[in-house]
């Protein structure tokens, strides 16, 4: 059981270029397809988390993994969408930034408190689930109005940076704390 987390995380990974080939198949039924493998990926994360709580397996392994794995679908996603016209630029490149801030932020805290990263909280799983389902939305209603995939991918990526702002307060406390005890 010490290591099935970490093989679903491999698995989800390797989800990651199936997605993107079945996404742009020619297939008549690409798009049920690929949010087939999107669905079938973010239920492995839940998965894995779930089994390495239950079962207290959590390795340090498992801990870049399963981050990876879901920057690596969410990158993907988007990109497919963004290239199918589904969503602008500007939207990949929002999520790019918040994707790299809390990556910086995870490993300054890592390195200078010698603390793990903070376990997602409520706001990070609903931003999660909301931006999985606007993403599904997306592809399965490609001739969705302009406005309404702008509509709907900005309430996704508002949810992602209220996420990161709740993020950001934690991260601070923690390095104050640190800088007090010093």
């Amino acid at each position: 059981m010490k290591f099935v987390p970490n093989m679903i995380s491999v698995f989800r990974i390797c989800l990651v270029p199936i997605f993107i080939l079945v996404y742009f198949s020619d297939d008549s039924n690409n798009n049920i397809y690929a949010v087939l493998i999107y669905a079938v990926a973010a239920i492995s994360d839940v998965l894995d988390g779930f089994l390495a709580r239950k079962f207290q397996v959590s390795s340090n392994l498992g801990k870049v993994l399963d981050p990876l794995g879901d920057k690596l679908m969410t990158v993907a996603v988007m990109a497919c969408i963004t290239i199918d016209g589904l969503i602008p630029l500007w939207a990949v490149l929002l999520v790019g930034v918040k994707e790299l801030l809390m990556a910086i932020g995870g490993l300054v805290l890592h390195k200078k408190a010698h603390v793990d990263i903070p376990p997602s909280n409520l706001i990070g799983k609903a931003s999660t689930v909301v931006f999985f389902l606007v993403c599904v939305t997306l592809m399965l209603y490609r001739s969705i109005p302009d406005w309404a995939a702008i509509l709907l991918i900005s309430v996704a990526i508002g949810l992602t940076f209220i996420a990161l702002v709740s993020y950001l307060i934690k991260y601070i406390r923690i390095m104050k704390s640190i800088d007090s005890a010093e």
